[in-house]
């Protein structure tokens, strides 16, 4: 069916690979990529996104009379990740869609990435059924604070259950290991801006060519150098996705009595509270609360929990980047 010239006529089904704001780029299941746009009714049928389709979107186009590539339909999705559109926004943007794994790239310095960052994007990927790991990035320039810090994080995050790889795009360490653990998987890469994704993807894939930036002299973070989503494809298969930095997690539509799922530690213990509801912000006979006393659960990762909570009940005070 693909190929078809005629007006009105079906190209076929394929892959979003890249979303610039404007277009899309879709690789058909024929092989040959086509520049798509969306029909504006397509926006607004019950999709509360700021971008209705995604990269990893599976979609069919068709040519509509104006010779051009439209994309008409997103087929069902395997799941995706999603967080809130910006600081003042009350809409949602779809990272990613159709992933085998969601991977955060961070630093521990030039810019520091914040445990609350972290805490937020893996209780999104929870709510969202993706799997999800760390990659601690810059280990060329840590110091004996830095690596103390990075073993901590690791037994940290590795006793809930995620995996934690350290890696230096300056050096190539580690970087086969992750390359080989990311092969013939669909990979959101994403992370702060300034924490090195773009210097880690071509690392991985030499002949991608990404742009890379220097970090703030004067804030210390990084300046975003990819500005649209797009897939890159591991030697030996598989493919990255790669979105620009974002300096802040928004969690979107969590429900309070939700929340407390999406960390698998708080809800492992939670079963052990007075109350089945309890939320573990002052119940009596709160497992959870006793176990954070008694350091089982992380005080930083309770803290972040906490954090999405109050957002929920009070998201003025969230308007601004975390």
């Amino acid at each position: 069916m693909a190929n078809m010239n005629r007006n009105n006529l079906p190209e076929g089904d394929g892959v979003v690979v890249r979303n610039t704001g404007s277009s899309y780029q879709v690789r058909l299941d024929d092989s040959r990529e086509v520049t798509c746009r969306v029909k504006g009714n397509f926006r607004i049928k019950g999709i509360r996104t700021t971008n209705p389709v995604a990269v990893g979107d599976r979609v069919s186009v068709s040519k509509a009379a104006d010779d051009a590539d439209y994309i008409t339909a997103v087929l069902p999705r395997r799941n995706y990740i999603i967080r809130r559109a910006s600081n003042l926004s009350k809409e949602s943007h779809i990272l990613a869609a159709n992933l085998d794994m969601a991977a955060l790239v961070m630093s521990l310095r030039d810019p520091v990435t914040p445990t609350t960052f972290v805490d937020r994007f893996l209780a999104t990927a929870e709510a969202y059924s993706v799997p999800a790991m760390l990659i601690l990035n810059k280990s060329d320039i840590w110091d004996e604070d830095d690596r103390e810090l990075a073993e901590g994080l690791k037994i940290l995050y590795e006793g809930i259950g995620y995996d934690v790889m350290e890696v230096s795009s300056v050096t190539g360490a580690g970087v086969e290991v992750l390359a080989d653990r990311l092969r013939n998987k669909t990979t959101l890469l994403l992370g702060n801006s300034g924490v090195g994704k773009s210097s880690l993807i071509n690392a991985m894939v030499p002949d991608a060519n990404l742009k890379t930036g220097k970090i703030s002299d004067i804030h210390h973070q990084g300046m975003h150098t990819t500005t649209f989503s797009e897939m890159v494809d591991l030697p030996g298969g598989g493919v990255l996705i790669d979105v620009p930095g974002i300096r802040g997690f928004g969690t979107i539509d969590f429900d309070p009595i939700e929340v407390s799922h999406f960390f698998p530690e708080i809800f492992r213990i939670s079963t052990d509270c007075k109350y089945g509801d309890c939320k573990h912000v002052g119940e009596p006979g709160c497992a959870v609360r006793r176990a954070v006393e008694n350091h089982y659960i992380s005080e930083s990762r309770f803290a972040s929990y906490l954090s999405i909570l109050d957002e929920i009940q009070n998201p003025e005070k969230y308007r601004k980047p975390f």
